[in-house]
């Protein structure tokens, strides 16, 4: 789909161009809107192919003619990426855009650190390149508008999402992290406690045993940086795991107590 019928190309520059900074970029350039990008390691070979102007040097990127700054960076490396940021080189107000998988830290973190005239938007693409290879229709985009003056830019960047059929979710940055504690923290729980275990495929698998593999080989692809962040990072997260761990002793508790009552009666009917 292109721009035409949705939204005004933007300007759109990419702190962090890992994996999943790369994986937005490819659809940001279908849609016509035109990239720069800056990053720790060096992606210059990479931009090039992709028609991106990669700068290394920070500064000079913030001095570029750019529309919205979005922060690709992992959660724990946020703080330290945009406290390294010289903020007074940006030529006018800009639109910052985050897509971490926490969202009260940066909303936090940005209204402290950024200039008072920048806008913030806070989001969440419940995606990535694993998940939606084939396409981000119908694949959730969160977002919070929480510091906006220019409707217009900000309208423009999350129409980007919508273009591509996205199921388009506005809320509170405590909202998401309240859900997201009992939800995407849970399932990276489940899957780096199965990797943990080591479980494997048997000549016999259920349906329900393989997708358990199929989680456990899904979470244990994504970095433990990442895993640790939803729970350092997510106020709520710390009371999910213990829910999860008061659920466990109360099921195996549940079992004990069945296994002792079957050996009762089983001593009874022998005597």
């Amino acid at each position: 789909m292109s721009t035409s019928s949705s939204s005004q190309s933007l300007k759109i520059g990419i702190v962090g161009f890992g994996n999943f900074g790369q994986f937005l970029a490819k659809t940001m350039i279908k849609q016509g809107h035109t990239l720069t990008a800056t990053s720790r390691s060096d992606y210059s070979e990479l931009c090039l192919q992709m028609g991106i102007h990669f700068f290394r040097d920070v500064s000079a990127f913030l001095t570029a003619d750019i529309d919205v700054i979005v922060l690709c960076t992992s959660i724990l490396s946020l703080s330290e990426v945009v406290g390294s940021m010289p903020l007074t080189s940006l030529k006018r107000p800009t639109l910052f855009v985050d897509v971490l998988s926490v969202k009260e830290h940066p909303r936090e973190l940005l209204l402290r650190e950024l200039p008072e005239d920048s806008d913030i938007l806070c989001t969440h693409p419940m995606f990535g390149p694993q998940t939606a290879k084939n396409g981000w229709t119908d694949h959730t985009f969160m977002y919070d508008k929480v510091r906006i003056r220019d409707e217009a830019t900000c309208s423009n960047f999350i129409q980007i999402f919508a273009t591509e059929g996205c199921k388009m979710v506005q809320m509170s940055c405590e909202e998401h992290d309240r859900a997201a504690a009992k939800s995407q923290f849970i399932t990276h729980t489940i899957g780096r406690t199965l990797g943990e275990m080591d479980i494997q495929s048997t000549p016999i698998d259920t349906k329900g045993f393989e997708t358990l593999v199929k989680l456990k080989e899904t979470m244990m692809r994504n970095s433990f940086d990442l895993y640790s962040g939803l729970f350092v990072y997510n106020r709520f997260a710390r009371q999910e795991l213990e829910n999860l761990e008061h659920a466990l002793h109360k099921v195996k508790e549940t079992l004990m107590i069945q296994r002792t009552n079957g050996e009762q009666g089983h001593k009874r009917t022998e005597s």
